[in-house]
């Protein structure tokens, strides 16, 4: 649970240190657009942005049952946040997985990436598909119950 938040803790302490730093110097103007850059992006990076998770035993029987993709994802990885953004709205239509707080998840997820915790990770109809394209899961999507 607590590596979830590690990279946008990071990020917002830099952030705020960098800024702390520009405001003592006398540069308002650009410590705030740094806070407009930095705040976002710790906020783009935590567990906030995705959908809440579910282990995976819960989303193989909820998908089994409504025949919803699953998608095992992980805090941190510029995939998932790419998969996450592109899907829109739609994204909660899909079971999400963070392998991180799922240890079941993230074998899962090796035992189809020849042992490696590859994310996205998206498992349609009992198919993965490691990394797909956000419009090809967005039809998946669409097509789901």
């Amino acid at each position: 649970m607590m590596r979830a938040w590690i990279l946008p803790v990071l990020l917002a302490v830099c952030g705020a240190a960098a800024a702390t730093r520009l405001v003592l110097d006398g540069n308002l103007g650009t410590a705030a657009a740094l806070l407009l850059v930095f705040v976002p992006l710790a906020g783009m990076n935590s567990p906030l942005v995705f959908p809440k998770s579910i282990s995976a035993l819960e989303a193989e029987r909820r998908s089994a049952a409504d025949g919803r993709p699953v998608v095992f994802w992980r805090p941190g990885c510029a995939y998932c946040l790419r998969l996450r953004i592109r899907l829109g709205r739609k994204a909660r239509r899909a079971h999400w997985v963070d392998i991180w707080r799922d240890p079941a998840g993230a074998a899962a997820v090796r035992a189809v990436n020849d042992g490696n915790e590859t994310v996205p990770t998206v498992v349609v109809a009992s198919r993965p598909h490691t990394n797909p394209d956000p419009a090809w899961l967005r039809e998946q999507l669409s097509s789901a119950p």
